[in-house]
């Protein structure tokens, strides 16, 4: 892993035990100690601390409404302290990436997958021109779960004041937080962006709190797909529309047609028809029987024998949260009723699994 980038934790993430793994360029924690399962079912009963520093910062200096021609969500109607989901889509209205923008006043700050924010850099700079700055002098770290609200307000006055979606900078010990009430576990809890040379100090005051315990991309999978997240890579891409991917609770009345802003966004045409006459397929959640997991890239029948496939996991594992197994994958609108009977195909033999409601655990954000 010696060509691999590594956080500015990374020397506390061996301190603590981690079993380290190559992830979106990064050396990164997979898991710790305790384990997944243990470090899952803390995150939801107390707190889990997770380094998402490998994620990309962005300043963009613009006018809202300009970075419209590129997301199909209401960014001009975005207040001033508050944060909304979006994503880049391109001209056949695929998936670029999924992003969070947050109205900072003077300057909208995006957070962008690992993966991809290379790609989405270059793609600003190209349709915005010379407004985007990345940011690289600072760590992010999300502290998630039942407990965070009591352990952020002790370090950082005006924590529990915020609600869902909410961005705002607090102090601890002098130092800027900038600090958004979000996350993506499907729980109440706050994603962190503090200075690289404040990020340990402040992480081991986290830490010192018994609640909260450190959190590897492991468990940070199990809980996005109980809670019906979608992972950029698997269950988005270039190749799935937002309305294919049951993401069109995102684009707000203004963008669509009838809208004061409607359209203007690359891939407008596909995705605007999609909302209206809606998609030919849909992601749904899937519930295997038994324990066994179905993993990506399973297979998906009509029948319990012959017949074509007629869809695709696209993330599955075990949720320890609901001690069954969960899986998420996309169906034809036909098939994609909550109750409906299909076979995933595992090692050969196909086995039964039912069409589920997303997400499968009720979130429980503070709104």
């Amino acid at each position: 892993m010696a060509d691999l980038k590594r956080t500015v934790l990374h020397d506390l993430h061996l301190e603590l035990g981690a079993r380290m793994v190559p992830f979106a360029g990064y050396e990164m924690p997979v898991q710790y100690p305790a384990g997944v399962m243990k470090e899952h079912l803390h995150a939801r009963s107390a707190a889990g601390l997770f380094d998402v520093s490998h994620m990309g910062q962005v300043i963009l200096h613009c006018p809202p409404e300009a970075l419209e021609r590129l997301v199909p969500v209401d960014v001009g109607g975005l207040s001033e302290g508050r944060q909304r989901y979006g994503f880049f889509t391109d001209q056949g209205g695929g998936i670029l990436d999924d992003l969070m923008i947050a109205n900072r006043g003077d300057h909208l700050f995006l957070v962008v997958n690992a993966s991809c924010k290379e790609a989405d850099v270059a793609h600003l700079r190209a349709h915005l021109g010379d407004v985007v700055t990345v940011v690289e002098d600072r760590a992010l770290l999300a502290l998630q779960g039942p407990e965070a609200e009591r352990v952020l307000e002790a370090l950082a006055p005006g924590a529990a004041a915020m609600r869902f979606m909410d961005v705002a900078v607090l102090d601890w010990l002098g130092v800027p937080l900038l600090v958004s009430r979000s996350g993506y576990t499907g729980d109440d809890g706050y994603e962190i962006s503090v200075p690289d040379d404040s990020a340990e100090a402040f992480a081991r005051a986290l830490l010192a709190d018994p609640a909260v315990q450190p959190v590897g991309l492991g468990a940070r999978d199990s809980l996005r797909l109980e809670a019906g997240l979608c992972l950029y890579g698997h269950d988005i891409d270039r190749g799935t529309t937002p309305v294919e991917a049951g993401l069109d609770w995102a684009i707000q009345k203004v963008r669509r047609r009838g809208g004061a802003r409607v359209g203007g966004f690359p891939g407008a045409d596909r995705i605007l028809e999609e909302l209206e006459a809606g998609p030919a397929r849909r992601r749904m959640g899937l519930l295997p029987k038994g324990r066994a997991p179905m993993r990506e890239g399973t297979a998906l029948y009509a029948k319990a024998e012959g017949g074509e496939a007629v869809g695709t996991v696209t993330s599955g594992g075990f949720g320890p949260s609901l001690n069954a197994a969960v899986a998420m994958g996309y169906l034809p609108v036909d098939l994609a009723s909550s109750g409906t009977r299909l076979w995933g195909e595992v090692r050969g033999k196909r086995l039964p699994v039912t069409v589920a409601p997303l997400p499968f655990r009720p979130s429980t954000f503070k709104r």
